[in-house]
């Protein structure tokens, strides 16, 4: 496991103290007796760095009274070399092959009536912390840890800020890859690495969905030749060094569009997006916001292509909560950060969307993607 990135920030250890602190709170509030917070982006939360999770256990143990202990492999301790353990007070239990970590976990415990343990934990860690833990009723951490990681703090706001700046900055050069003859895939690693030259550490996913395929909400890339008059669907975002990630969907044209109703209907699909992004403010709920864009598609007729939520939530996880959709009477608070990315799909035609990422305000909203929501049209 490597040492931290020469690009990656130093650790904000106030920061990361008061969410532990807050961590520890949560469960006792929620009545369970400690957290047991595996590798992933949960861990780099609380601690700073995510890991990596193997065969061999690796977990931070939060008790709601105590201190909190990293148990870890002797051989991927290095890794956690630059976490500020000491700082947060964290002790370090490290075991090596041979021993038995699920008992070093239950030894730390002794007998806690319940746990919660982090919701991608492997079942292999899951199933032998359950024999370990006795008669411990375990259960899924992501319902206390969530209620932390939804409230975005200043520092996080600014993380996505500077990450949809970035993609935005992709976005604006889409036009030196995207034309007629060459293949999605083609363009779609251009893109991808015009995603780092941008300032993110990675591409995380890169769609490029020309004609047909862009009615496919999840297509990637393929072999496909773009062609004149495709309407192309790009979908594009990735982390950057703090480990906040972007994500932006704008709609391309490659030369006029060969279907005469695109610019009526790709108005509509504006129309939407506007209005689920006007509709954000503190108090509003969930599902107002996913109404306040289906509403205008469904009463345009094209309710049917509409086939996904409005919305996710996006910070360390390209998705994590709160989720914009119906059903979800979740009141928005400052500092919940989502997608707002409404779309028409036309199976066997064309598909579009729009989104951006937003965060809730005091007042209103903010947006952190400013591209132009028209149809770019793009030539051939």
């Amino acid at each position: 496991m490597s040492r931290r990135s020469p690009n990656t920030p130093a650790p904000d250890v106030a920061g990361l103290r008061a969410r532990l602190d807050r961590a520890r709170a949560a469960a006792a509030k929620s009545g369970t007796d400690a957290l047991l917070i595996t590798p992933g982006s949960d861990l780099r939360y609380l601690i700073g760095a995510g890991g990596g999770s193997f065969e061999r256990l690796t977990t931070l143990v939060v008790p709601a009274d105590g201190a909190p202990a990293l148990v870890v492999p002797k051989l991927e301790a290095p890794g956690y070399a630059d976490t500020p353990t000491d700082e947060l007070g964290i002790d370090i239990l490290t075991w090596v092959d041979g021993d038995d970590p699920y008992k070093l976990v239950a030894g730390r415990l002794g007998k806690p009536a319940r746990v919660a343990v982090s919701d991608f934990t492997p079942a292999l860690h899951v199933l032998a912390l359950r024999d370990a833990l006795g008669d411990a009723e375990q259960v899924l951490a992501g319902p206390v840890v969530r209620e932390l990681r939804m409230r975005k703090d200043a520092a996080e706001i600014a993380a996505l800020r500077t990450a949809g700046a970035a993609i935005d900055r992709v976005h604006a050069r889409v036009g030196e890859w995207l034309r007629a003859g060459r293949t999605e895939a083609e363009v779609g690693a251009d893109i991808a690495a015009a995603i780092v030259e941008e300032g993110h550490t990675e591409a995380e996913f890169v769609i490029v969905g020309s004609g047909p395929n862009g009615a496919s909400p999840h297509h990637s890339v393929s072999d496909r030749v773009i062609e004149h008059g495709d309407v192309v669907v790009v979908d594009i975002g990735g982390p950057i060094a703090e480990g906040y990630n972007s994500d932006s969907t704008r709609t391309y044209a490659v030369g006029e569009p060969r279907d005469a109703d695109v610019a009526e209907t790709y108005a509509i699909l504006q129309r939407a997006q506007a209005a689920a992004v006007a509709a954000v403010r503190p108090g509003a709920t969930a599902e107002q916001i996913d109404a306040a864009a289906r509403d205008v598609i469904a009463e345009a007729g094209f309710g049917e292509y509409f086939i996904h939520r409005t919305g996710h939530g996006i910070g360390l996880d390209v998705h994590e909560e709160p989720y914009i959709i119906a059903g979800n009477d979740l009141p928005l608070e400052p500092g919940m950060a989502f997608s707002v990315e409404p779309g028409i799909y036309q199976p066997g035609r064309w598909g579009a969307r729009i989104e951006d990422i937003v965060v809730v305000t005091e007042t209103g909203v903010e947006s952190f993607n400013n591209r132009p929501h028209e149809l770019v049209v793009l030539g051939s």
